[in-house]
């Protein structure tokens, strides 16, 4: 696929809303994504086979209901680049948006990994306790692997084609997280552990106080309180 149709397809508004909604990593109806961006179902079909044919969004039915998420990584990756470059977002309108975009930059999901001021500073702590390093790329080091054993993250799930561990600059922080195996391992052992949970139906996550006790003693982190 050329640059230009690419370009073209997240050029929309409603496309890009429908994007930006999906990098939370979960199957959404287009009813889901109609309500979010504010449009009639029609609209929102319409827009849906326009990503799902342009590869940027792949489809699955279940009954009358048709589900889409992003296609892989990749274009999550491309999605949070693109936002990081993006100009600062206009001011909330009304309380609700204001509270949504406070929790969101506090922490969320960047597709399948932390983002926010709590991905960064996940970060931030790895790099600071040479778990992780930049040798010409980003590379776990070995106290790196026996700190994730210890801690009973398993990178063994996410193996594939994807980088081990990456970096993916974050649109609210304008600061690196992690992404990669690494980075989606550490978002499953903090939904899992219960150190974090989610927050209503969109990306937002809130650290439970067990998980602030847990960043603190494992990577010595300290969370502002809410």
């Amino acid at each position: 696929m050329s640059l230009a149709v690419t370009a073209g397809l997240l050029a929309d508004r409603t496309r890009a809303a429908f994007c930006l909604a999906l990098l939370d990593g979960r199957a959404w109806t287009a009813g889901e994504l109609a309500r979010r961006a504010g449009v009639s179902a029609s609209t929102a079909s319409e827009h849906l086979s326009r990503l799902v044919g342009g590869g940027l969004l792949v489809e699955q039915r279940q009954g009358r209901h048709r589900y889409v998420r992003l296609a892989d990584p990749r274009v999550a990756a491309l999605i949070e680049d693109l936002s990081s470059y993006s100009p600062p977002p206009p001011k909330p309108r009304g309380m609700r948006e204001s509270v949504r975009m406070s929790a969101e930059a506090r922490a969320r999901t960047c597709y399948d990994h932390l983002a926010g001021a709590l991905g960064v500073a996940v970060a931030d702590a790895m790099f600071g306790r040479g778990l992780i390093a930049d040798d010409r790329g980003l590379v776990v080091t070995g106290a790196g692997v026996a700190w994730l054993a210890e801690a009973g993250v398993d990178v063994t799930t996410r193996r594939g084609s994807r980088p081990m561990v990456r970096s993916c600059l974050d649109w609210t922080q304008r600061r690196p997280h992690l992404a990669g195996v690494i980075g989606a391992a550490l978002c499953d052992w903090t939904l899992s552990r219960h150190l974090v949970e989610r927050v209503g139906s969109g990306r937002a996550l809130r650290v439970t106080t067990e998980g602030r006790r847990a960043f603190t003693d494992l990577l010595g982190i300290t969370l502002e309180t809410e």
